[in-house]
C-alpha cells in the first residue's frame, strides 16, 4: 500500500476524552472512530490489526482441533428463558422486540444457541468430543463504556463451546483451551497469565482468566513473579495427549496467580517475599467448565455406551479479539506512539521515501516495495511529499516494527537505513541486505 492512496486520518492532538494510551493512540493513529458511546467504526489501519489477531486465533483454535462456524448476533429470548438466564442476566443485555412482537436480544454470549444447535443434531456419544467456535460481534450494554475498545458496548469476540461425555473429557477440553490460548497470546507478543477467577454470569466451578499486566488494567492481580518467565516457545504440543496437555497447564498454573475476586492472603503470604507481586491486569480471555448447567435444562442429551441418555458436559472459552488490540497497545507503546509486535502489525515495514520525485529515491523505494511484496511481506510506502519530520512522526505513531529510510545521501553510498521501532537502533545496509534481514525477522510470522 502507498500512503498517498491510503485512508489514514492521523490526528496531531489527543482527543480530550481519551484517558488511556490505547484509546489515545487508536484515535490519533486513525484506527477507530467513535459512532456512539462504546461503539466504534474500525478504520483501515485498525481493521488490519483486528484481522491479523483474528487470523492467529483461528489458526490456534484449529490447531487444537476446534471447528469454526458462525452464529447470528440476534438471538430469540425463548432460548435464554429455557436456561433461566433471560431475567437473571441483568441490564447489560440489550433486549429487542421484532415487528411480530417476539422478544429478541443482541447476544452477549452464545451458550444457549450453541446448545440448541447441538441438541438438534447430536444424539450419540460416538459424535463426541466436539468443540465448536465462532468469532462474532457481541453487545453488552455497559453502564459506563470507557477506555475505547477496552470497555466498549459492541465488541468482537471468539467464543468456543465444548461438548463431552464425562467431566474428565470436559476437563481435557478445558486444558486444551488453556494451552491453545497460551500459544495464541505468545504469537501476539503478549505475556498473558492464566489466573484463577470468578465465573460471573456464565457459571461453573472451574475458570481461569488470562490477564496482560498493565498499569491501566481494571483488575487487581496478585502473583508469583515466576509466572512472567514461563513460555511455551517452539515446543510441539499433541492436543490429544492428555498427560502432556495437563502437564503444560500444571506448569503455567502451579505458581500463585489470582485476581482480587479469588485472592487468598494466606497462599499469597507463603510466596517468598522477593517474588510477591501485586499490580493491575487487563483481561483478554477466559475459559470455563460448567458441567451440565445448560445441557440439563435445555435437554442436550446423548445416548451413552450403555444405552442410557445423559446430559453432556460443557465448557465455554472466550478471547476478546477487539479488546486485544487495545491490550497490546497498553503493553507495547512509548511517548511517540504504538510499538506493534511483529505478529500483529498492520504493515510489516514502513518505507519512507525522503525525497519523493527524486529519480533514484523513487526507483529504490518502488523496487524495495515490490521485492518485499513478492516475499509475502506487507509494506507501507510513504510516497507523500510531507517533510521528513512529519513522515517519521507518523511512522512512530502507527508503530510499524521496522522502517526503511530511503534518502539521496544514503543512495550515493549504495545504502538505505533500517530502523527498529522498539529500540530506535538503525543500521545502514544495501537495499538487498535490508530485504534479506526483514525476511529473516518475519520468518515464522507469515
Amino acid at each position: 500500500m502507498r500512503l498517498s492512496r491510503y485512508f489514514l486520518p492521523v490526528l496531531k492532538e489527543t482527543p480530550a476524552d481519551a484517558q488511556i494510551a490505547s484509546h489515545r493512540y487508536m484515535l490519533r493513529a486513525g484506527m477507530i472512530r467513535q459512532q456512539a458511546a462504546g461503539i466504534y467504526s474500525w478504520l483501515p489501519l485498525g481493521f488490519k490489526v483486528l484481522k491479523r489477531i483474528e487470523q492467529i486465533v483461528h489458526e490456534e483454535q484449529q490447531r487444537a482441533g476446534h471447528i469454526p462456524m458462525l452464529m447470528p448476533t440476534i438471538q430469540p429470548a425463548d432460548l435464554w428463558r429455557e436456561s433461566g438466564r433471560y431475567d437473571a442476566y441483568g441490564p447489560e443485555m440489550l433486549r429487542i422486540r421484532d415487528r411480530h412482537d417476539r422478544d429478541m436480544l443482541f447476544g452477549p454470549t452464545n451458550e444457549e444457541m450453541i446448545t440448541d444447535i447441538f441438541r438438534a443434531h447430536v444424539a450419540s456419544y460416538k459424535s463426541l468430543p466436539l468443540t465448536l467456535y465462532h468469532i462474532q460481534w457481541k453487545f453488552r450494554d455497559e453502564i459506563r463504556p470507557r477506555f475505547g475498545v477496552m470497555r466498549g458496548r459492541e465488541f468482537y469476540m471468539k467464543d468456543g463451546y465444548n461438548f463431552d461425555l464425562t467431566k474428565e473429557d470436559a476437563l481435557h477440553a478445558y486444558n486444551r483451551h488453556m494451552v491453545s490460548y497460551l500459544r495464541t497470546y505468545e504469537r501476539m507478543g503478549l505475556t498473558a497469565i492464566p489466573m484463577r477467577a470468578d465465573s460471573g454470569p456464565i457459571g461453573g466451578d472451574d475458570t481461569h482468566e488470562f490477564l496482560v499486566l498493565a498499569p491501566t488494567g481494571e483488575s487487581d492481580v496478585f502473583y508469583d513473579a515466576g509466572v512472567t518467565e514461563l513460555k511455551l516457545g517452539d515446543r510441539e504440543i499433541d492436543y490429544d495427549d492428555r498427560e502432556q496437555v495437563k502437564g503444560v497447564c500444571d506448569e503455567f498454573t502451579s505458581l500463585y496467580a489470582r485476581t482480587d475476586e479469588t485472592h487468598d492472603e494466606a497462599l499469597y503470604g507463603a510466596i517468598p517475599e522477593d517474588r510477591r507481586r501485586a499490580g493491575k491486569g487487563i483481561e483478554v480471555g477466559q475459559i470455563f467448565y460448567f458441567g451440565t448447567k445448560y445441557s440439563e435444562p435445555m435437554g442436550a442429551n446423548v445416548q451413552g455406551p450403555d444405552g442410557a441418555k445423559v446430559p453432556v458436559h460443557m465448557g465455554s472459552h472466550g478471547i476478546g479479539v477487539s479488546r486485544l488490540v487495545g491490550a497490546i497497545i497498553e503493553a507495547s507503546h512509548d511517548d511517540n506512539g504504538i510499538i506493534w509486535p511483529e505478529g500483529v502489525t498492520p504493515f510489516h515495514v514502513g518505507i519512507v521515501n525522503m525525497r519523493a520525485g527524486d529519480e533514484a529515491c523513487d526507483a529504490t523505494s518502488t523496487a524495495l516495495y515490490g521485492t518485499l511484496k513478492t516475499l509475502g511481506l506487507d509494506p507501507l510506502l510513504d510516497d507523500t511529499d510531507e517533510r521528513a519530520g512529519a513522515k517519521f512522526a507518523t511512522m512512530d505513531l502507527i508503530g510499524l516494527p521496522w522502517r526503511i529510510t530511503v534518502g539521496p545521501r544514503g543512495l550515493k553510498n549504495g545504502v538505505v537505513e533500517l530502523t527498529s521501532r522498539r529500540t530506535g537502533e538503525s543500521e545502514e545496509l544495501s537495499p538487498e541486505a535490508a530485504v534479506q534481514k526483514l525476511a529473516g525477522l518475519y520468518e515464522g510470522h507469515l
